[in-house]
């Protein structure tokens, strides 16, 4: 490091239209950089002479047909003297350009799925990693391994400075280390996915994640230590020259500088996701953010910001202040709603209102005040926190009649409110008097009026098909899920498979009364107890029970985690890991066609609570692809449970544009479902899930166009019956036009 000067804004640069997601020193000219953004373009950037403070343009390369996501810079050789521009994207390929032309050199394809990461070595080689879990070798214009061995998508590579021996990062949470095309090491650490890498020097490198920490690792395996100071997910990693100090980006809205391992500044950004990192030759750092905004912080007094631009610096950033929490009051029956609170801002304008009802989720209320006011969800536990203990004592009553939608109806969960027998006598699954999970019973109807568990007596007919201009499908946020029962039923097949069961594995009668009692307390909606310990360990234990006699144990799971404490309890911290570990397992394509529909059923369910949805957001990558695998499946409840699934996650994550990536991946397996699901509930489903994910969202409507599901789903326009399919197809279409 040049110093130890606190760093101060040198230069922000409006430089692209879109977030900036990768940058690099290049080789030349002399302390120039490069960026890439998801607007398709690469751009070089150097020192404007007159100007000490200032970047310019110089160059502008186009080539992908998508999102550009990652780049690195090739050291000059005899042909190319001023090194070559790698760039990666969601188009799947990587593009090489040199320094004179705005179009590529050549176009390295053969990954299935889009180019997250870059590392460029000696002779030129290139290491690509991708969201289709592969790493990949080039050498000129050839793949010359593919590096296989991550299940989840490969967020970052590195090569390393002895020849040979390269780094990937993983969606997984695991770092590997390859030699020779073969996995040398594996690194288990983090708990979250590895985001990025960067080499301290032969023997060492670091490694950030979801997280939230840094570690830094030797090659040979150990962790030698971790670093903790940012809130949020931690994007990208740069080292200085001298080998020791680093510093790093995050969704925290901050760049941290690391000194003699400590963080030894913080410095805020008026973006909310500050995607990327480099050190430039003079030492100052250029950072890449969410708003399109290239901004360059230095040490050195002479290149510092004028007065009148560290202003500006400080104006933005002054928008992002804390918020502050006042209770306005509680309505009287007059009013529409029970609560109405106050949200002051700190802008010197008018506080923003947060209505809020007794038998609404505070948590989805808080999420969906934010996005609607375009808040950093870094304030969502303070929002709901607020909510929740400001409105204790207070009874839920039952949810008004037109509270009921296309999916959950008037029968619905709402803790506190009906009859705790309702709706449990039969459902389409278990059917009147039987308990099969895996019969084929009708996934829409029961025996009474036509209506299903889902949709209840508001179920769609064609007389009462709102116009074409109404959309009361989608966005559809509030999640769906599976919550008919037959307790009755569900506890004799569990007697009577415990008979069945290995002596080691066979359940006491102690044991079978714990779970009684818990089935009771999580289906009886005015009951005042708590699921205990003992009843949370027993349900989790003989959830391990073998695979052809579990089914009535993961039904009970189903049911379980809908309730507080046992979404509390169960999808928090490592045990919420160690549930999604083994419902995968459970899931996987060899396992029951009863267990995988189980599965996916307890996997919707979870997000009825707030550490339930965190587990499943945490692990999405690989919860949505091993669910996604299972569209082969015939069998139209796997269908629509599958369905269902990709609903949730498009639910959570509408309003929030910067997880385009998450979105992708709800766009891909919602897309690839619809080429195989036949059943017009799964269907519908899945045309709400498309439609939840592209609403209000530009650039997710644009991958949508680019997957070609407008032509995919065209042929759903024309079903009448249930018409509710083809009018949501056509409001799909009309978003996507």
């Amino acid at each position: 490091m040049s110093g130890s000067n606190a760093y101060r804004l040198r230069c922000s640069l409006p430089a692209h239209e879109m977030d900036v997601r990768g940058l690099a020193a290049a080789a030349y000219p002399d302390g120039a950089f490069v960026s890439v953004s998801r607007d398709r373009t690469a751009r070089v950037w150097v020192p404007n002479p007159s100007e000490n403070q200032v970047f310019t343009e110089m160059h502008c390369m186009n080539g992908h047909s998508n999102f550009v996501s990652c780049v690195c810079i090739i050291a000059p050789n005899e042909t190319y003297p001023r090194g070559l521009i790698a760039t990666g994207g969601h188009d799947n390929n990587i593009c090489v350009f040199s320094l004179d032309r705005p179009d590529p050199l050549f176009t390295l394809k053969g990954h299935k799925n889009t180019v997250c990461t870059l590392s460029a070595g000696k002779f030129g080689t290139i290491l690509s990693g991708s969201w289709d879990t592969t790493a990949k070798v080039w050498l000129g214009e050839k793949c010359m391994m593919t590096l296989q061995g991550h299940t989840a998508a490969v967020w970052a590579v590195v090569i390393l400075p002895e020849q040979g021996l390269m780094l990937s990062g993983s969606a997984d949470k695991t770092i590997k280390l390859w030699k020779a095309g073969r996995c040398e090491n594996t690194y288990t650490g983090h708990e979250d996915c590895v985001r990025g890498l960067a080499v301290i020097n032969e023997v060492e490198f670091l490694s950030c994640s979801n997280d939230a920490s840094i570690r830094r690792w030797m090659v040979t395996g150990e962790c030698v230590q971790v670093y903790y100071a940012h809130t949020n997910y931690i994007y990208s990693l740069a080292v200085f020259p001298n080998g020791q100090d680093f510093i790093s980006t995050g969704e925290d809205r901050t760049l941290r500088v690391w000194r003699k391992g400590e963080c030894s500044q913080t410095i805020r950004l008026p973006a909310q996701s500050v995607w990327c990192c480099c050190i430039l030759p003079d030492g100052d750092i250029a950072v890449g953010a969410s708003d399109g905004v290239i901004r360059v912080f230095t040490e050195s007094e002479e290149r510092v910001a004028s007065a009148q631009d560290l202003q500006v610096f400080e104006d933005e950033l002054s928008k992002r202040t804390e918020v502050s929490l006042v209770l306005v009051g509680i309505n009287n029956s007059e009013n529409e709603y029970d609560f109405v609170f106050s949200i002051d801002v700190n802008e010197g304008g008018p506080g923003l209102k947060l209505p809020y009802n007794v038998t609404d989720d505070p948590w989805l209320t808080a999420h969906n005040f934010l996005q609607k006011n375009e808040l950093s969800p870094m304030f969502l536990d303070q929002v709901a926190n607020f909510v929740i203990e400001n409105t204790k004592g207070h009874t839920l009553g039952p949810a008004p009649a037109t509270s009921t939608d296309p999916f959950t109806g008037a029968g619905r969960y709402i803790p506190g409110s009906g009859s705790g027998d309702q709706g449990f006598a039969a459902d389409p699954f278990t059917g009147a008097g039987r308990y099969i999970p895996e019969s084929g019973g009708s996934t829409g109807t029961v025996s009474s009026g036509g209506a299903d568990p889902f949709t209840g007596g508001s179920a769609y007919s064609s007389s009462s098909l709102p116009k074409a201009t109404t959309n009361i499908f989608f966005p559809s946020t509030d999640g769906v899920m599976f919550e008919q029962a037959n307790s009755t039923q569900i506890l004799g097949k569990l007697r009577e498979l415990n008979n069945t069961a290995p002596a080691d594995r066979k359940l006491s009668d102690a044991a079978l009364d714990c779970l009684e009692k818990l089935l009771h307390v999580v289906t009886d909606l005015k009951s005042q107890e708590q699921p205990t310990a003992e009843q949370m360990s027993v349900l989790w234990r003989t959830s391990h029970w073998p695979e052809d006699i579990v089914f009535p144990v993961l039904d009970i799971l189903r049911l379980a985690v809908r309730h507080p404490e046992v979404n509390a309890q169960l999808c928090g911290g490592t045990e919420g890991a160690s549930l999604c570990n083994h419902l995968l397992g459970l899931m996987s394509p060899e396992s029951r066609p009863a267990n995988q529909m189980l599965v996916l059923r307890i996997l919707c369910n979870c997000f009825s609570g707030s550490h339930g949805r965190a587990l499943l957001l945490g692990h999405r990558d690989t919860v949505l692809s091993r669910a996604g695998d299972l569209r082969v499946v015939s069998n139209k409840n796997i269908h629509v449970a599958l369905a269902t699934l990709v609903l949730n996650y498009a639910g959570r994550l509408y309003g929030q544009p910067t997880e385009i990536e998450a979105k992708a991946q709800c766009l891909s397996v919602a897309s690839t479902a619809l080429e195989v699901v036949h059943d017009k509930e799964a269907v519908f489903r899945l045309l709400v899930a498309l439609g939840t994910t592209v609403a209000g969202d530009s650039t997710a409507k644009d991958l949508a166009r680019s997957l070609g599901v407008n032509s995919q789903i065209s042929k759903y326009a024309r079903v009448s019956d249930p018409a509710k399919v083809g009018e949501c197809c056509r409001l799909v279409l009309d978003e996507l036009k």
